[in-house]
């Protein structure tokens, strides 16, 4: 992508509004709440998507551009630019965040630097920026899905974690046991990211050291790199693998004070190292030897509907705090005392959905404010590693953290999901 260190001079036009530029792809969980939180902010939206649908048109205006072709899509939102100015730019996802740096360096608006995002895209950059700065991390090499894999299993250390360089989520991601496992688990996962757009993220794999432990995660905000960390989240079962399906996350942290700052200093820590300093952050650690170990830094919100629980600890909704930085007004937060959970509902197993049994019983526990399912009778549903998405999601809200697990298993017992056979034609 071209660079230019001269902003873009924009018109000016008179406008009651602030305006966003929402960088989105089509399918992403973000695109609404952030439109909610921009009408109750009373900012205007353009959604800068790969697809045009009447999601959008009711309630903000959108522009079809294509993620996969930077230097068009950086064209034609210049032009909106032009024709009326931004006073902000936010990316929903991962896959977004690259061509919202750029966007919002040629517009002279708060950034981060594009490189420094391009870094928290691909899990293999980002781990040797960390290596040559100190920060913990698990030990790791790449895998080359174009030479001899049994060479290159026989040098790793065991137990594993195979991932892809890109992917979010825990697709892809398969603990080895051993080289035989470890052979399994690339050619499985070789499957998966042949989709992917970049040539190195459909060749390499990363492979890192398995670091048995506590796993949280952090929501925070950056204010001229300086880490406001919002929420950080237990997550209370334990993630041993071969999968990696996170299911509960919980906060405020039941962990002790010491281990707390230890996670935002090292959170801080590779935010500097990126060289990150604008807008959300959400990081993922293991707690290991007296440790926190980075697993993930990403320049963007948390993902699916979680961002709902941060309400309960800021005062204000997650999206609206993104918006609210992003055009230069930020809100000030307010620490509450109740705690807060989601249970990200896993797939089973692997079949048609045909029907969801329990819902009225699961709303109805003690503490639960709210079951949503989001996939529909009739489709297919795929577990991980090779999945994408959840059920659903349930939401629990309580005096204390424990109240909230507790919320969040029993409603999560009632539910009973009924699947049939999917038949594929040979």
């Amino acid at each position: 992508m071209p660079e230019n260190d001269h902003p873009v001079s924009v018109s000016s036009v008179n406008s009651k509004y602030p305006r966003l530029l929402l960088v989105a792809p089509h399918s992403s969980y973000r695109i609404v709440p952030y439109l909610n939180a921009a009408h109750s902010l009373g900012v205007d939206v353009l959604v800068a998507s790969t697809s045009e649908h009447s999601l959008v048109s009711t309630v903000a205006e959108g522009l079809r551009v294509d993620l996969a072709q930077p230097e068009h899509a950086l064209a034609a939102l210049l032009a909106a630019a032009a024709e009326r100015p931004f006073s902000g730019v936010i990316a929903t996802d991962d896959s977004a965040v690259h061509l919202a740096a750029h966007i919002a360096k040629k517009l002279g608006l708060p950034h981060n630097p594009p490189d420094a995002v391009q870094l928290t895209h691909r899990k293999d950059l980002a781990r040797a920026r960390l290596a040559q700065h100190n920060v913990p991390i698990p030990d790791f090499t790449r895998i080359d899905l174009y030479a001899d894999l049994a060479a290159q299993v026989a040098a790793l250390s065991y137990p594993c974690v195979i991932k892809p360089l890109s992917l979010s989520g825990s697709r892809g991601v398969i603990r080895a046991d051993n080289a035989a496992q470890a052979v399994a688990a690339t050619q499985r996962i070789a499957t998966i990211v042949e989709e992917l757009c970049g040539d190195d993220e459909r060749r390499y794999l990363l492979a890192e050291d398995y670091l048995p432990g506590t796993e949280v995660a952090l929501e925070g905000m950056l204010y001229n790199g300086k880490l406001q960390v919002l929420a950080l989240f237990d997550k209370p079962d334990p993630l041993d693998g071969p999968y990696f399906e996170e299911t509960y996350y919980i906060t405020p942290s039941r962990l002790p004070k010491a281990a707390q700052t230890l996670i935002a200093q090292r959170v801080h820590e590779a935010c500097a190292a990126y060289g990150l300093k604008h807008g959300p952050i959400h990081a993922e650690l293991r707690l290991h030897n007296g440790e926190a170990k980075i697993l993930e830094v990403a320049a963007r919100t948390i993902g699916g509907q979680c961002a709902q629980l941060l309400k309960q600890g800021s005062g204000h909704g997650l999206e609206e705090l993104v918006i609210a930085q992003a055009i230069g007004k930020p809100l000030s937060t307010q620490a509450t005392t109740c705690a807060a959970g989601v249970l990200m509902i896993p797939i089973p197993k692997a079949g048609i959905l045909r029907r969801v049994e329990g819902l009225p019983a699961a709303r109805k526990v003690r503490h639960i404010l709210d079951v949503e399912i989001y996939v529909r009778e009739g489709y297919e549903l795929v577990p991980l590693p090779e999945g994408a998405a959840y059920l659903g999601f349930v939401f629990a809200r309580a005096a204390r953290p424990e109240q909230v697990e507790a919320a969040l298993r029993e409603a999560h017992a009632r539910l009973n999901f009924v699947t049939a056979p999917v038949w594929k034609l040979q």
